[in-house]
């Protein structure tokens, strides 16, 4: 178990987070930037020193600020992944991966090199420097030099940012292979959730130095505790005055306005949240089909092809998005400028209160 607890100012960041890792499981930290998540993940590695804090991992304490505990980073038994990997230039792939272990014999040094090097299908790189190598050997470089010393821990700060979108599909893939057979506690941070979201078992969402809430991302998906998590998870946030309707229904009158009906029992000041694969699209005037209930004039103000699905980005009072299929634009000839009427069930709606 990696556990980290820190309380730090930080110019005008107020941090104040705790958070624990079990054994073979991975986190992400995900938030904004300057939000504090890559701060928490250098205290764990002790290249900050929080004003108050512990960073324990098994029965190990690396820092107790109380007990006057702080161990130095090369002492804390963690692999460290940089957002821009750190390779030295000058070092071939082999030397950068054995860097970590200058304590043992060269021969040893050079056998545990090739083992990983191998092991992430490299061992015919093993020669080359880092200016040879593509950002996804790279980062495969990083990820063996990190375990290179057989770490109690493994941290990684944002370690698909330095990748072009391209490369980032299958270094992505590579690296959830890595974070799962590590058998170690893992902690990574990114500020995209789809990221975080395909990589951990859980995340934490970090907002202004706090963890606001943690989860399985189906679970911050399907029940986030704010407006906040709603929208850095991609969901659409509207804003309004929720009241008691019919059949058990809560009705909320949208800020700008509109109506739209939810099964939660929230009253007051609320923000309605729904995904936008939720929101299907009907042309103007179509008579009602199926069963949602939520129904909003809408103006397409942008198509993107995502993958096998189109984002529609939409005007409204308040700004939306849906998430449809490509046979459904053609249909509906949903084009920018359009008029369209956007819809969604009531039990996809989910209310939580907002000031």
């Amino acid at each position: 178990m990696l556990a980290i607890d820190a309380r730090t100012r930080l110019g005008a960041l107020d941090l104040d987070a705790s958070l624990d890792v079990a054994p073979g499981t991975c986190v992400a930290l995900a938030g904004p930037s300057g939000a504090g998540k890559s701060t928490l993940l250098r205290v764990a590695a002790g290249l900050l020193r929080p004003a108050h804090g512990v960073v324990r991992c098994g029965e190990h304490t690396w820092l107790d600020t109380a007990r006057g505990v702080d161990l130095a980073p090369e002492r804390r038994r963690c692999g460290f992944v940089f957002q821009d990997y750190a390779l030295f230039g000058h070092l071939r792939a082999w030397q950068n991966v054995a860097y970590p272990l200058r304590e043992l014999p060269r021969r040893e040094r050079r056998a545990r090199a090739h083992e990983l090097l191998e092991r992430f299908g490299l061992a015919d790189r093993a020669g080359a420097r880092p200016a040879e190598l593509s950002g996804g050997e790279r980062q495969r470089v990083a990820l063996a030099r990190a375990l290179a010393r057989r770490p109690a821990a493994l941290l990684l700060d944002e370690p698909l940012s330095a990748l072009d979108a391209r490369t980032r599909a299958g270094a992505r893939a590579e690296l959830t292979g890595v974070l799962h057979t590590a058998g170690v506690p893992a902690l990574l941070v990114t500020h995209d959730f789809a990221e975080a979201a395909q990589l951990a078992d859980r995340v934490g969402i970090i907002d202004a130095g706090r963890i606001v809430q943690t989860g399985t991302p189906s679970e911050l998906a399907a029940a986030p505790a704010s407006a906040f998590v709603a929208d850095f998870t991609g969901a659409v946030v509207l804003t309004g005055t929720a009241r008691s309707g019919e059949r058990g229904l809560t009705v909320v009158e949208l800020d700008g306005g509109g109506v739209v009906s939810s099964t939660d029992e929230v009253r007051g000041r609320v923000a309605a949240t729904v995904h936008p694969w939720e929101i299907a699209l009907e042309p103007p005037g179509a008579a009602a089909a199926g069963s949602a209930r939520n129904r909003l004039a809408v103006d397409v103000v942008s198509v993107t092809v995502v993958g096998n699905r189109v984002r529609v980005g939409l005007a409204a009072p308040q700004p939306l998005a849906a998430e449809v299929t490509l046979a459904s634009v053609d249909g509906l000839r949903v084009r920018p400028g359009e008029r369209a009427v956007a819809t969604w069930k009531a039990a996809a709606t989910r209310l939580v209160q907002h000031s």
